[in-house]
């Protein structure tokens, strides 16, 4: 019997593609990037270029506004802990919404323990965040507002622009969780107003472990990780080299392939929903 992998948002197959640029950086480009001797210098190249990449997918302004993590719930972690720790003496105040993944979720209610106070919207029957509520809730003492872009579980797309809107109207910085939505619909970080925003390599057929955090510059954060202070002293530790070079691939080719791969998944839910009701008549 053959088998089906339908469990992509929780974790995608690697793109061949993005496996076959990853192999040099285990095997041949393997310095540090941060040594100055010349075996460090290919690696930093390397970096640098897959910064680029990622910022273009996401309309980033300058690639140094991508700083590379471990994922998307370190991402989410660094944001959100970051923007609270540096900036918890103009407001104490964070609103989320009652469908995040759980490293806001977690996250946040961590926050609520040291003494922040934390508001969840609550969401209608399709999982969208009622901007009104929003507006009664915010107020001069909320620094971050955090909502997910895309649910990876019911597919919603919030009104991103809008919420970040209402967010920098009071002042508060807007934190969005893009792990399920980058590649997948077109995103641009200065249009829809947003401060910092969340993504993982893993979720646009790139390798696991691997991830980054948009952090518009001038956006004060704390780092929550000390070392060696690699990314600009944002997130210390060696860099993941291929992982990073995998995801700089995966954000190319996402961004090149966007419309086609919409079409190709679009066709698929229809002939998926077409015959589950050709075979199961009771299903709506």
């Amino acid at each position: 019997m053959r088998r089906v992998y339908m469990d992509h948002t929780a974790g995608m197959p690697i793109d061949e593609r993005v496996l076959e640029i990853m192999i040099p950086y285990f095997t041949l480009n393997y310095g540090n990037p941060s040594s100055i001797h010349s075996f460090g210098n290919e690696p930093r190249r390397a970096i640098d270029e897959a910064r680029s990449k990622i910022a273009d997918l996401i309309g980033a302004e300058k690639k140094e506004e991508i700083i590379f993590t471990s994922g998307g719930t370190e991402s989410n972690n660094l944001a959100i802990k970051g923007i609270a720790y540096r900036n918890k003496d103009k407001g104490q105040h964070i609103i989320t919404s009652s469908i995040e993944h759980m490293s806001v979720v977690n996250t946040c209610k961590h926050l609520s323990k040291q003494g922040f106070k934390l508001t969840q919207l609550r969401v209608d029957k399709y999982g969208i965040v009622d901007t009104e509520v929003l507006k009664k809730e915010i107020t001069d003492k909320t620094i971050l507002v955090s909502i997910i872009y895309a649910n990876g579980e019911i597919g919603t797309i919030e009104p991103i622009k809008e919420i970040g809107e209402i967010a920098h109207e009071k002042g508060a910085f807007f934190h969005v969780d893009a792990v399920a939505a980058a590649g997948q619909i077109p995103i641009n970080v200065q249009d829809e107003n947003i401060d910092l925003l969340s993504l993982s390599a893993n979720d646009m057929y790139g390798p696991k472990g691997t991830g980054a955090l948009y952090k518009k510059t001038g956006t004060p954060i704390m780092p929550i990780m000390h070392g060696g202070g690699q990314e600009r002293g944002l997130r210390s530790g060696t860099e993941n080299l291929p992982g990073i070079v995998g995801m700089g691939k995966a954000a190319e080719l996402m961004k090149t392939e966007m419309k086609t791969e919409a079409e190709r998944l679009s066709k698929l839910r229809d002939a998926f929903i077409k015959g589950v009701l050709e075979r199961i008549p009771e299903a709506y």
